[in-house]
């Protein structure tokens, strides 16, 4: 039994090591590709809003065993999507201030570079 667990915790390390760095090699890929992408300004429609909250829970007083019980905490990420005047849509990722002064139906101007909004006036 020892054995096995000698030969699984090396390999298990490695697969979620190596999650966290593609994770970050993707991150700084994606704000890379952005950063070179032009800055856009078009006419769109917001068609639709999401949110999607996440939840984690921790030992309170850093108990690793949760002896003390748990704490939950939760983040919430922000989505509109927009319609362009040729008819695509794309979803981005927004604050929640933007989120809450958008409306489904609201008609302007979105600017935006790859896939980071920056902006959206309202005509």
């Amino acid at each position: 039994m020892f054995m096995l667990f000698e030969f699984m915790f090396p390999i298990i390390f490695v697969i979620v090591f190596g999650m966290i760095i593609f994770q970050f090699v993707t991150g700084i890929g994606t704000w890379h590709k952005n950063n070179q992408s032009p800055r856009l300004s078009v006419s769109a429609t917001v068609v639709a809003k999401r949110e999607n909250v996440s939840h984690h829970s921790h030992p309170n007083g850093g108990d690793p065993s949760g002896a003390h019980g748990y704490h939950t905490t939760s983040s919430t990420s922000y989505y509109v999507t927009f319609q362009v005047e040729s008819g695509d849509r794309m979803e981005l990722q927004v604050s929640g201030r933007e989120y809450g002064m958008l409306a489904e139906g609201d008609i302007g101007k979105l600017t935006f570079q790859g896939t980071r909004y920056l902006s959206f006036e309202r005509v």
